[in-house]
């Protein structure tokens, strides 16, 4: 399957299991930054705390949007590294997802032959 997701490369299965989870944890974090931003003002008691949940949700949405961009090319050394401080940023489920599947690319990338 994950040949052709990529085009007929011939990819090691730990590259293959750090995409689905880089990709799986930019969508949780997608997902959490919509509910923060939807939700934020409902639920604060002021105003100034509402803005602070309505930032950190549009912050969650770029970064896992950022994510699930750069899931397909885990396996690059550069975006390896921007995946894991990306996750380290993010935080929660999501920000963890992302921090493995970049581990497992960036172990691909020096493991490769």
């Amino acid at each position: 399957m994950h040949r052709f997701l990529f085009g007929g490369e011939d990819l090691s299965s730990s590259f293959f299991i750090g995409y689905i989870l880089a990709l799986i944890g930019g969508i949780i974090l997608i997902i959490t930054g919509l509910i923060s931003v939807l939700i934020s003002p409902f639920l604060a008691f002021s105003a100034l705390g509402a803005l602070g949940a309505l930032a950190s949700g549009i912050v969650d949405i770029i970064i896992g949007i950022i994510c699930v961009i750069g899931a397909k090319f885990v396996r690059h050394l550069g975006w390896g590294i921007v995946l894991l401080i990306l996750g380290i940023i993010g935080g929660g489920l999501g920000g963890l997802l992302v921090v493995i599947g970049a581990l497992l690319g960036l172990l691909a990338h020096f493991t490769h032959d």
